[in-house]
This record gives structure tokens, sequence and C-alpha cells, in this order.
């Protein structure tokens, strides 16, 4: 059996100052640290161990992961493991990327943003083409703010081709049918991000063949449907696991409706469903 798990823990601090995130800046106290690294060693625990099903590990940090040195280790190490097909995080980059040269190229990968305003495009720009010299699989992103357009489009002129440049739409902002074709433009799949999905009663396969996982072991069918369905670490998830209708409303963003199956895009991104990478890439 495939399972893909998204996994977040206490950590919830950022070195970026980003005006569209609360988590901007955020000081986690020592004992939240301590919390996160001992929560995230016992769920790595169970990766290893939990080796009847065939495991793909996301990690969706409220915060910035990469700059903690367990959250690097964990991915080194979650590579190596036969069992687990892919291991990847979100991150803004903002630590060295060397250390990836430890990891197992064919399952570590990284989904990316570029907040224009926190760091220097060329060296945002520099880590990107270390990740190429090492071979990492990354997509590469950026909120479509209007501020962010330029930068967006500097950004996609100096990366290479076979490198994705995704977009996620503004919290808040309505597009104009110029505006949504010049982020188009860009990203040719950010249609999906512009406008919220309706998802209410429509069949997904968050809780059947993907699901999120707390800290403390707490699953749940996705980050964004908050009734448990059982603990990681007691087995009592195993059970719940089954084909159902999402009770939400809508679902507007990328990790959750990637998931909702008559938008049909675990095909479109079949292979990087995780990393946020297109199965046809460059686009045709």
């Amino acid at each position: 059996m495939n399972l893909s798990i998204l996994y977040r823990g206490p950590l919830a601090s950022c070195n970026y100052d980003c005006p569209y995130c609360p988590f901007a800046k955020r000081r986690d106290p020592p004992e939240l640290l301590r919390a996160d690294r001992a929560a995230l060693a016992r769920f790595t625990d169970w990766v290893a161990a939990t080796t009847d099903l065939r495991l793909s590990v996301l990690f969706t940090p409220w915060g910035e992961g990469l700059t903690r040195r367990w959250y690097r280790e964990a991915m080194v190490s979650l590579s190596h493991l036969p069992h687990v097909q892919r291991v990847v995080i979100q991150t803004n980059l903002a630590a060295r990327v060397d250390w990836l040269a430890d990891a197992d190229r064919a399952a570590a990968a990284l989904w990316t943003t570029y907040h224009p305003g926190q760091v220097d495009r060329a060296r945002f720009l520099s880590r990107c083409a270390r990740l190429s010299e090492l071979g990492i699989r990354h997509s590469v992103g950026v909120v479509g703010l209007p501020a962010h357009l330029d930068e967006a489009r500097a950004l996609r002129a100096a990366l290479p081709d076979a490198v994705y440049l995704w977009v996620n739409a503004a919290e808040g902002h309505r597009y104009t049918a110029e505006e949504e074709a010049a982020w188009t433009a860009l990203d040719p799949h950010f249609g999906f991000s512009v406008r919220p999905h309706l998802s209410l009663g429509r069949p997904c396969h968050a809780g059947e063949t993907a699901v999120s996982v707390l800290g403390d072991g707490t699953v749940r069918r996705c980050h964004f449907v908050p009734t448990p369905i059982g603990n990681l670490y007691d087995g009592s998830w195993r059970a719940a696991l089954r084909p159902r209708p999402c009770p939400a409303a809508v679902c507007d963003c990328h990790i959750g409706y990637v998931h909702l199956k008559p938008l049909g895009l675990r095909d479109v991104f079949a292979g990087g469903v995780l990393e946020r990478i297109p199965a046809v890439w460059p686009a045709p």
C-alpha cells in the first residue's frame, strides 16, 4: 500500500518577516524546540519501523524547518530507507543545502518558495543552482502578489527551463483577467490556485491514501479537516483509512486540493505530487 503523510510538528518559528504570513519572525522558546525535536525523532523512528507500507513524507512546518538540524538529519535518514519513496519539505531555502549531498537523490526533494524582500534574488538562485548540481529535485514558487510580479518574471527567466515555477494565489486578492493571464504565463497551472474549489461531498484521496499527522501522532484526513481519525502510534488510524467525501465547503490550498479526485491533479503531478513538480515539464 502507498501512503502519503503530511507531517507538521510543534515548530512555528521562521527567520523571515513576510507581511502575508502569520508566523513571520516568530521565535519558539527552547522548550517548544525540544518538544519539536523529540516529536520528529519519534515520527522518523515510526517511519523506519513501518516497513509494510510504501511511504512518502512531506514536512509542512508552520515555520522554517531546514534552519533546524533535526529536520536536515531527518531528510537524509528517511531518504535512505528502501520503503520511503519520497521525503520532501517546504522551505524558504534560507539554509545552506550542501548537506543534501548525503541524501539519496532518488528520494529527497524540496518544495521551495522565493520571498521577495526577504532574500536577495541572486542568493536564492545560487541555492537553486546548488540543488541542481547535487541532483536534488525541487520546485520553486512565489506568492502571486502584484508587487511580486516583476521579481517572479526575473526569477523565471533566470531559472533553468527544467525547474518548475509555481505561483500561489495571494490570500484575499481578487485577480483581474489581465492579472490572471500574467501569472498564468509564468505558471500554466495557476488557474488551479486562483479560485477555491468546491469540495463538499466530493471524493478525495485524503483519508484514503494520504493523511495529515501532528507532532503528538494525531492523524487527520488532511490539514484542513480537524476531526481525528486515529493516532499514528497506537495504530488506530489504519482501520479508518477508506474513501470518503470531503466535509469542507471549499478547498483553496494546493496541499489539499491536489488530492481531490475530480480535479485529476495526481495525474498532472504524477511522480512529483509532494514536491509540486508536474509529470510533464517543461510544458509542451
